[in-house]
């Protein structure tokens, strides 16, 4: 197995040491990630400036390489400069805070695990639903059994295995649930500020807002304890509107 690890949090995040932790052992392992914090940048990708890249060195347990960019940059980067072989299978995380409901759509951990799917390599985004206080022995020993589940019966071309895992001890979860993508969302809130040459400013913050939805829905699932192991694809037509849209009519005029 050749596997390709990415996250979002930064190449010094405890969260991809976690990650090596959990997958070393499976075969070759390659880290590719930010050199810095690339939360929330969703799929973007670097086009107006250089990115610098550098070795790193964690404490012995590996040594990857950092790219000033997202993590869509690194999993581009690993694939076409700097892995000698293709990925079998890539994974992002072992991110902190959960990436539930609409937030997938600007997580950049889910970002780095698209990359991999649109080039038809197994990918799994793992999060730990915590900023806090992370036990981290949960998420390393489930990342583990689903790694080795994926060796063992592959997977669908085209789809992230979108994970979250509660931030309880392994005793209190409750089990693993195949889940669907809810549609919880922050509610934003701006801190204006001035700084010391008078210019104003936005500080961006917010809280989740929390929505009812049934037990089979990542963030339900997640709060009853469960491991919400969720399939997402990127082909987003609405099939299911286009034959109204037909009754349009649509057409284009040469002239008013």
């Amino acid at each position: 197995m050749n596997i390709l690890l990415v996250n979002d949090d930064g190449i010094d995040a405890p969260g991809i040491a976690k990650l090596y932790e959990a997958v070393r052992g499976f075969g070759s392992v390659t880290v590719v990630a930010p050199d810095g914090e690339q939360s929330a940048v969703g799929h973007g990708i670097t086009l107006d400036k250089p990115m610098p890249v550098r070795t790193v060195v964690r404490d012995g347990l590996f040594t990857g390489t950092a790219v000033c960019g997202t993590p869509a940059d690194c999993v581009k980067l690993a694939l076409t400069e700097i892995m000698d072989h293709r990925p079998d299978l890539v994974i992002s995380g072992i991110n902190l805070g959960c990436n539930t409901g609409l937030n997938v759509i600007y997580s950049g951990t889910v970002g780095g695990a698209a990359e991999a799917a649109f080039n038809r390599i197994p990918a799994i985004a793992v999060s730990l639903t915590t900023y806090k206080d992370p036990l981290w022995e949960t998420a390393v020993r489930f990342t583990r059994d689903l790694v080795r589940t994926v060796i063992e019966q592959g997977m669908p071309d085209g789809i992230v295995l979108n994970v979250n895992i509660p931030n309880v001890p392994s005793a209190a979860i409750a089990g693993v649930m195949i889940t669907e993508q809810g549609m919880a969302q922050w509610k934003e809130s701006f801190s204006k500020r001035v700084d010391p040459k008078g210019r104003t400013y936005y500080w961006m913050g917010g809280i989740k807002k929390e929505l009812r939805e049934k037990e089979t829905i990542d963030d339900t699932a997640i709060k009853n304890n469960y491991i919400s192991v969720t399939p997402i694809q990127f082909n987003l037509t609405a099939y299911d509107k286009l034959e109204h849209l037909k009754t349009w009519d649509l057409h284009y005029r040469n002239e008013d």
